[in-house]
């Protein structure tokens, strides 16, 4: 079981060192939150928050990073700083696998969001397969489908509005939301839910024939700061994602959209309670000396 104090008498300083570097990161590259705050998600839904995510592929294996859903991933390095700083102060004692749930903390204190107490004790798992990376939430599913992927893993459809705001950060690329602009259906060519100079302005952006590389948008115009504008994006139609608009055909799922758009201090509070019961689904075996190998 995860305990707040797991580290208390081993590597008391944990906490501190990993912020240091999450924090001197950030000064250098506004997108590093983001990234991380995805990473531990897509961690966590795989196996468990075992830190199974960080794990290069091998021989044949193809790793869960080089799955489709994980090719746009980035910030690895940050949590190789900080396995080198902790290991450096208390050797052989935290899991890559709490450092990432420390870092995606600290991602979203250091953009403005609430802070938490992350449980620990995590391990760090020995498989990691591209081919597992089918079972994260797309982008593209509807509300019965993010329902099954979030209670398959004991989280609520309170969590799954909650966790949504973590959208609030970073970019997307044209891939994620194309299903929505063009053919979107046999009566519709863009999807009749996007409201429609949003929905001209990202056809402008993701044009069909789409040729530039990292072509995309930002996922909310305060896409470096955690806040509560994804609620109130998703109540104008302005959604980037099917998967959040979906949020919507449900009474139970559209009323917490509404009460996270008009208060802050309530998306907070539920965010950081999903993020703990989130980061407790465990799987792993041992503390990995290097993040990127087993031992």
């Amino acid at each position: 079981a995860l305990s707040l104090n797991y580290y208390s008498k081993t590597c008391p300083d944990v906490d501190y060192v990993i912020a240091q570097v999450v924090r001197e990161a950030t000064m250098k590259d506004k997108t590093v939150p983001a990234a991380l705050l995805r990473m531990h998600f897509h961690d966590c839904f795989i196996r468990g928050c075992d830190g199974s995510v960080l794990l290069n592929s091998k021989g044949g294996n193809k790793a869960e990073k080089d799955g489709p859903p994980n090719v746009s991933l980035h910030a690895f390095y940050v949590i190789d700083s900080a396995k080198k700083a902790v290991e450096a102060k208390c050797p052989g004692i935290v899991s890559c696998a709490d450092i990432l749930a420390l870092a995606a903390r600290d991602a979203v204190v250091l953009t403005g969001g609430p802070t938490w107490d992350v449980p620990k004790g995590r391990k760090d798992g020995r498989i990691s397969k591209a081919s597992e990376t089918v079972q994260l939430p797309f982008p593209t599913f509807n509300i019965s489908q993010l329902k099954q992927s979030f209670s398959q893993r004991g989280l609520s459809m309170e969590d799954l509005v909650a966790l949504s705001g973590g959208h609030t950060l970073g970019f997307s690329h044209c891939s994620s939301f194309q299903n929505r602009l063009h053919n979107f259906n046999s009566t519709h060519d863009i999807d009749p839910t996007l409201h429609p100079s949003f929905a001209a302005s990202l056809r402008s952006i993701c044009p069909i024939k789409n040729k530039a590389k990292n072509a995309g948008t930002n996922m909310d115009p305060s896409s470096a700061t955690f806040d509560n504008n994804f609620y109130k994006l998703v109540l104008q139609k302005k959604s980037l994602f099917s998967s959040d608009q979906a949020l919507l055909t449900i009474p139970k799922t559209k009323d917490l959209v509404s009460k996270y758009a008009s208060s802050k201090k309530a998306f907070n509070t539920a965010f950081t309670n999903s993020m703990i019961k989130m980061s407790s689904i465990t799987g792993g075996q041992e503390v990995r000396k290097d993040c990127r190998v087993v031992n």
